[in-house]
């Protein structure tokens, strides 16, 4: 009985770091574009009908902090309250010092000197409280708009450099693929705290010019190497474009994720610890600008940005002629209808090196080809019929 050879089955995550497993990330482009444009059109309309919650930098107001001796503080008692005193829609939140102590913080729109010491002294009655223990400031929102026009130019300025740089590092289509994902990224990372009506701060703004060089890296880190697999693409005629965009796309598959999932752990601890757990606001809006956006970074870089690219440069006359090369290759049986990640990219990376590589003649009495090899070959299985059996007669 002839044993049969054992095989050997490994996960999904196994076959993704060996690169044995293939997504249609490019082929299923349609789908993805789909749902890039929805959550775009979700962004979109919630920041043009519902706006943002911008916070007292931008719009101007009064900031009230109040020590707390206790902690059980229902924040929406509290803003009923500051109602009933005359304030229209305050915003109330607790906070944690950087002494560790319990505060309150309540912003309000702005207000007069006697409205200020009104809310100041119902503050104080109510929370049973010195008054001269409670800080308050009135906030003009010119520093706000100084902030935002800054951010705009810097926003300019670097978009300008961006292109510039991939333009010639890569070529303009990069460059233009690149800058729609990261306008992708910053229009959800900006809808989050629209939907989600989370306050705007300069934290806010900072986070989000800090999300375009995340988002970036993983984009230029795949055009890297796309650039690589379609190298003498032409010359080849294994792949089309899109196949070879597909293929690095695949193979820097597990290294974006990774490099993702790292920059997200940090990000995390801000978010879900400083914020959620220690009660430190700012953190909040700083930390959650940064996980929106290198998650949607990540996203982008992979669904987004490569199969963008592939599409443009589809449509050049040259690939377009590539294309119909390889199909005809395959109609007629001359080359394989699909290719896996591994013996796609060996065939781009011979057919490189064999059209690349000038001719070698053999060395004398040696062996260098398939066709010299074959009478060898031939005779073992033969029997050896040129040589003499038998000894030598002496």
């Amino acid at each position: 009985m002839t044993e049969q050879p054992h095989v050997v089955r490994h996960g999904i995550v196994h076959r993704l770091y060996h690169g044995e497993t293939t997504f249609p990330l490019i082929r299923a482009r349609r789908k993805f574009y789909a749902v890039a444009l929805v959550m775009v059109v979700v962004a979109l309309g919630s920041m043009l009908f519902r706006g943002f919650n911008l916070g007292v930098e931008f719009k101007g107001g009064a900031i009230f902090q109040v020590p707390l001796t206790t902690s059980s503080v229902s924040v929406a008692d509290t803003r009923t309250y500051v109602q009933s005193l005359g304030v229209k829609d305050p915003i109330v939140q607790t906070l944690k010092s950087s002494n560790g102590n319990l505060q309150l913080r309540v912003e309000s729109e702005p207000l007069t000197d006697a409205e200020k010491n009104k809310v100041q002294d119902g503050l104080a009655t109510h929370f049973k409280v010195n008054a001269n223990d409670i800080t308050s400031q009135n906030v003009g929102a010119s520093w706000g708009k100084q902030v935002t026009t800054k951010a705009l130019q810097g926003l300019v300025v670097f978009l300008l450099a961006v292109v510039l740089y991939i333009s010639v590092r890569f070529e303009p289509k990069m460059a233009a693929s690149a800058i729609i994902a990261l306008l992708h990224d910053l229009l959800l990372a900006a809808g989050i705290y629209s939907v989600t009506q989370f306050v705007v701060t300069p934290s806010t703004v900072i986070a989000l010019l800090t999300v375009l060089g995340y988002s970036l890296y993983d984009t230029i880190v795949v055009f890297d190497k796309v650039e690589e697999n379609t190298r003498g693409l032409e010359k080849q005629g294994t792949l089309t474009y899109s196949e070879a965009a597909e293929l690095a796309v695949n193979q820097t598959f597990m290294r974006s994720i990774n490099t993702s999932l790292i920059a997200l752990l940090p990000v995390s601890g801000l978010l879900f610890v400083g914020a959620l757990l220690l009660g430190a606001g700012t953190l909040r809006d700083l930390a959650l600008a940064l996980f929106v956006g290198l998650a949607s970074g990540a996203y982008s870089s992979l669904f987004l940005a490569t199969p963008l690219l592939a599409d443009l440069k589809e449509r050049e006359p040259r690939f377009k002629t590539l294309h119909q090369r390889v199909l005809d290759r395959r109609a007629s049986g001359k080359a394989p209808v699909r290719l896996s990640q591994r013996s796609a990219y060996a065939a781009a990376v011979t057919a490189d090196a064999d059209a690349d590589a000038p001719e070698a003649e053999a060395a004398p009495g040696k062996v260098t080809t398939t066709a010299t090899r074959r009478p060898t070959q031939q005779r073992k299985k033969a029997g050896r019929p040129g040589r003499p059996s038998g000894k030598r007669k002496r």
